[in-house]
């Protein structure tokens, strides 16, 4: 009775260790699958703007130094009071620290507002279109197909050639359409290159 009593406890144990090593096996096979991700910006592509059969040939966004270049002037004017509040401390009503923290408070804030429109800003190109999208709380979306654009050229201010940026204005062959601008992109030759090809074969396919 001892050994039977035995085995079925060998037994038994033997089961648990198999089951408990299929379990730390099927665990960490689950931890090493990659979970698949889907962007909310493909989402937003995919179901509210791309045609059927639409291709995306080029989703790109400005330069980070869009957030500091596009409210320079703003931040270098509250700059400017800052130190003339330093500067001026003796002869300026009430305590200097108040109007440092006005300035920060100012700098901040639009700081933030900036990096909200880089945010909120993408260029994309497809086979059929070429778009802006921009806005913060309300989406404002430049869509121009590219049978109807009438030239690109490339734009560049002083910052832009010293970071290497540039921007590309795309002119419809509609006056009363305005102008779309890709500000500040990375690679500006390149990417213009690229747009012009797309607009060149929409062009071709027509004839």
């Amino acid at each position: 009775m001892l050994k039977e009593s035995q085995k079925l406890r060998e037994s038994e144990l033997s089961e648990f260790r198999i089951q408990n090593s299929e379990f730390r096996a099927e665990g960490s096979a689950a931890a090493a699958a990659p979970p698949t991700i889907t962007t909310s910006l493909t989402t937003l592509l995919t179901s509210h703007i791309l045609q059927d059969g639409e291709i995306v040939l080029l989703i790109s966004k400005p330069s980070l130094w869009y957030i500091l270049l596009s409210g320079l002037k703003f931040l270098a004017f509250v700059l400017i009071l800052m130190i003339g509040a330093t500067l001026l401390d003796e002869r300026m009503p009430g305590k200097n620290i108040l109007y440092l923290d006005a300035g920060i408070f100012l700098i901040s804030g639009r700081l933030m507002w900036a990096i909200l429109q880089w945010m909120g800003r993408i260029y994309v190109l497809t086979d059929r279109r070429i778009l802006v999208l921009s806005g913060v709380f309300t989406i404002d979306i430049f869509d121009c197909p590219l049978r109807k654009v009438a030239r690109t050229r490339i734009l560049y201010s002083t910052s832009e050639r010293l970071l290497r940026l540039g921007t590309i204005q795309i002119i419809p062959s509609h006056d009363e359409t305005p102008d779309g601008l890709w500000l500040m992109v990375h690679h500006p030759l390149e990417t213009h290159d690229q747009i012009v090809a797309a607009v060149n074969r929409s062009k071709q396919g027509m004839m």
